[in-house]
């Protein structure tokens, strides 16, 4: 693989996930302050929360609610409050562009892409991307709204 190729194209931003110690209560507000509708709750048990997923536009917001307060977002919470959790960014073959990363020596939370609410998903640490924790996300079923 060339160096100075990217190992991946951006196609869209997916979503901005925003961890939160309630689903209901922040999308109570949302909705009071905002024209949108939210999704139905998904509860993703390997990540230990609960999950929703709001359209904006062509976007979206996710929220993540702990299930589990001593798992990973129970701690984030804990340490942070409700905040900014992770930027989701759509591409296409996220098997290829993980395996692609990897080749390069990024540091990776997932090597191989798993189920996700937004759609098959994969981690980039945050220690490869300036601090910043980055998903990318392949779309089960790419939607043009």
């Amino acid at each position: 693989m060339d160096e100075n190729v990217s190992p991946c194209s951006l196609r869209n931003l997916d979503h901005v996930c925003i961890a939160v110690q309630s689903i209901r209560d922040t999308s109570t507000l949302y909705q009071s302050l905002f024209d949108i509708e939210v999704g139905p709750l998904e509860e993703i048990a390997d990540q230990g929360v609960l999950a929703c997923l709001i359209q904006v536009g062509h976007s979206r917001l996710e929220l993540i609610e702990p299930t589990d307060p001593n798992g990973s977002i129970g701690r984030f919470i804990e340490r942070r409050g409700d905040a900014l959790h992770h930027v989701a960014f759509e591409v296409e073959n996220i098997s290829q562009r993980l395996s692609e990363f990897q080749e390069r020596g990024v540091s990776l939370i997932d090597q191989s892409p798993r189920k996700g609410a937004a759609g098959t998903i994969g981690f980039l640490h945050p220690k490869a991307t300036g601090g910043v924790l980055f998903e990318l996300v392949e779309r089960d079923i790419y939607d043009e709204q």
